[in-house]
C-alpha cells in the first residue's frame, strides 16, 4: 500500500514520497525494510527514544510528536498524537475492517467478558459468525489469539478484524476497557451497538488513572462513537453514562419501567445444581429463560445479551437456547458433578471480586462452601491479607495453595495470606500443589456442596520463575468427576 493511502483522512495534509508500505510497527524489535514506525509514549517507554533502532533495521518512516533525530533519508511525519495517528493509519492499511461488520462494544467494570460470551452464543444460535476480541482471547474464526489487554492496541484490532472479515464472520463482539479509550486504542471506530454493564472504581492508580472521574469519562467515551447504546439502568452510575450521549438509548434492568427487564427472579439450589430463572420482559412479551451463571450478575449479563439481541431482531425462543449453551469461561464457570455438588472455576483474584462472588452464593448455600485459591507472585502484599481474611471467613473449608508465584518464594507467599485471616470460618489448610488441593476438595465434598476454584478461571498456566507451565484446572476437575468437555 502506497504511504499516502495509509495517511488518508487523518488530518495530514503535505506531499510526500510515492513510497510503498507493508506493514506498520511501533515495536522497534519488529521494525524492518518498508516499514512505518509509530512513535508512542506509554507509562514507562518512550517510542521516540528506539526510533534510531528501528532506523537501523530499515524503517525509513516515521510517525512522532516530538523533534527526532535521524538521518536525512527518514521521512519525518510529525502529530500531536500518535496513538489517534496510529489508529486511523490501521483502518486505512487494513482497508476499514469495522465497515463490513456488525459491531457491538461492551464496556463496565464487571460482566464485560460474561456479558461478551453470551451475546455470542446467542448470535451463533441464530446463525450469525462471530468473532471475539476480549480479556480470554481473540476468536477471529479459525483462530484464537491469546491476548494482553482486554482492548488491544490499534493496530492489532484492525489486523484482528481484517482476519475476521476474510474468515467470513459477519459480527465481532468486543470489550472495549477504559485503558482502552484513555489510550486511543479505538479512536475513529463507530460501533453499531455499545453496552454499558456497572462502574465502581477500579483500576485507579500510578499507571492507569489518576481518579475515578478520570476512569469514569473514559468509560463513557463509548456512547459517542456508537449509533445505540445499552444501560444498565439499575447502576448508580447509568444516568452519568447516559449524559450528553450521541446514540439511540435502550435500558435494562429489573424496573418495568426499562425497555428490557426481569421479573420474577429465582436463584435455587437443586440437587447440586445452582438454578438462575427469571422472566424475560420487553414490548409486552414474556419469556422464561435459565441461565449456568449463578447471582444477580447472571441475571443482568443475560438480561443485558437478550435485550441487545432482540433488539437485532432475535426472537425470544432463540434468545434462551443461546443462553442455555453459554458457557464463559473461568468466569462462575459451573461444572455440576455427578455426585450432587457444584463445582465454580472463577477469574477473582482481588477483595472486590472475591466478596462480590460469595454475595452471589449466599442464595445457593445448603452444604459446605471449599475454597481452594492462592495469590500471584510479585503483586501487592495488601491483597494477600484482604483475600485470605474475606475467603477464610466465608468458607467452611478453606485450602490454601500456588497461583502463579512468578518469582517469589510460595512459603513466603502463603505466610502473608496467613497474617492476614482473623476468625476463619472453617478449618483452614496448606497444599502447595494446586492440583492436589484441588482434587482434595472433590474428594471431600458430598451432595448440595460447593467448591470455589478461584484465581486463575480462564488461565492455562501456573508461572514460576518466568516459566508458565500448563496448568488446566477446567480438564482437572473433568478428568476427576470423569466428565468429558
Amino acid at each position: 500500500m502506497k504511504l499516502y493511502e495509509i495517511l488518508k483522512d487523518t488530518g495530514i495534509s503535505f506531499d510526500f514520497p510515492d513510497t510503498e508500505i507493508k506493514d506498520i510497527c511501533y515495536d522497534s524489535r519488529k521494525a524492518g525494510k518498508d516499514m512505518v514506525f509509530v512513535c508512542l509514549k506509554g507509562h514507562e517507554q518512550d517510542g521516540h527514544k528506539y526510533a534510531a533502532d528501528a532506523y537501523g533495521k530499515g524503517c525509513r518512516v516515521f510517525c512522532v510528536e516530538e523533534d527526532t533525530s535521524l538521518p536525512s533519508d527518514a521521512v519525518i511525519i510529525k502529530h500531536k498524537n500518535t496513538r489517534k495517528l496510529l489508529a486511523l493509519m490501521s483502518a486505512n492499511f487494513f482497508s476499514c475492517p469495522l465497515d463490513g461488520l456488525l459491531s457491538i462494544a461492551i464496556t463496565g467494570t464487571k460482566g464485560k467478558t460474561s456479558t461478551a460470551y453470551m451475546i455470542s452464543s446467542i448470535l451463533r444460535k441464530a446463525g450469525r459468525k462471530v468473532g471475539i476480541i476480549g480479556t480470554i482471547g481473540i476468536f477471529t474464526g479459525e483462530k484464537l489469539y491469546k491476548c494482553d489487554n482486554s482492548t488491544p492496541e490499534s493496530y492489532l484490532i484492525h489486523r484482528y478484524l481484517r482476519e475476521m472479515a476474510d474468515n467470513g464472520l459477519d459480527t465481532v463482539v468486543m470489550e472495549t476497557s477504559s485503558q482502552g479509550f484513555k489510550l486511543d486504542r479505538t479512536y475513529g471506530m463507530i460501533f453499531d451497538m455499545g453496552i454499558f454493564t456497572n462502574l465502581s472504581p477500579d483500576h485507579i492508580g500510578e499507571g492507569e488513572h489518576k481518579d475515578y472521574e478520570e476512569y469514569k469519562n473514559c468509560k463513557k467515551m463509548l456512547f459517542s462513537t456508537c449509533k445505540t447504546g445499552f444501560f444498565n439502568g439499575d447502576d448508580n452510575e447509568s444516568g452519568f453514562m447516559q449524559e450528553n450521549a450521541s446514540c439511540e438509548i435502550k435500558t435494562y434492568g429489573i424496573k418495568e419501567s426499562y425497555d428490557y427487564y426481569a421479573s420474577d427472579i429465582v436463584y435455587a439450589s437443586r440437587d447440586g445444581k445452582l438454578i438462575t430463572e427469571y422472566n424475560f420482559c420487553h414490548n409486552g412479551y414474556k419469556t422464561r429463560f435459565s441461565v449456568n451463571y449463578p447471582g444477580k450478575a447472571g441475571v443482568y449479563n443475560s438480561l443485558c445479551a437478550g435485550a441487545v439481541c432482540s433488539y437485532l431482531g432475535i426472537d425470544d425462543e432463540t434468545i434462551k437456547n443461546g443462553l442455555e449453551n453459554a458457557v464463559v469461561r473461568g468466569r462462575n464457570e459451573i461444572i455440576n458433578s455427578p455426585k450432587g455438588f457444584s463445582v465454580i472455576i472463577d477469574y477473582a483474584h482481588n477483595e472486590l471480586s472475591v466478596k462480590s462472588l460469595y454475595e452471589t452464593l449466599k442464595p445457593y448455600r445448603r452444604g459446605r462452601v471449599f475454597t481452594v485459591f492462592g495469590c500471584g507472585g510479585n503483586r501487592s502484599k495488601l491483597r494477600r491479607y484482604s483475600m485470605g481474611d474475606i475467603i477464610t471467613r466465608n468458607s467452611d473449608f478453606s485450602v490454601i495453595t500456588s497461583d502463579n508465584p512468578r518469582f517469589e518464594w510460595l512459603n513466603d507467599i502463603i505466610a502473608d495470606i496467613k497474617q492476614g485471616i482473623t476468625s476463619p470460618l472453617g478449618e483452614v489448610i496448606v497444599m502447595k500443589d494446586r492440583k492436589k488441593a484441588i482434587e482434595y476438595c472433590l474428594e471431600n465434598a458430598v451432595k448440595e456442596d460447593i467448591v470455589l476454584i478461584i484465581g486463575k478461571g480462564h488461565q492455562c498456566y501456573e508461572e514460576i520463575e518466568g516459566v508458565k507451565y500448563p496448568f488446566d484446572e477446567r480438564k482437572i476437575v473433568l478428568d476427576y468427576l470423569g466428565l468429558e468437555d
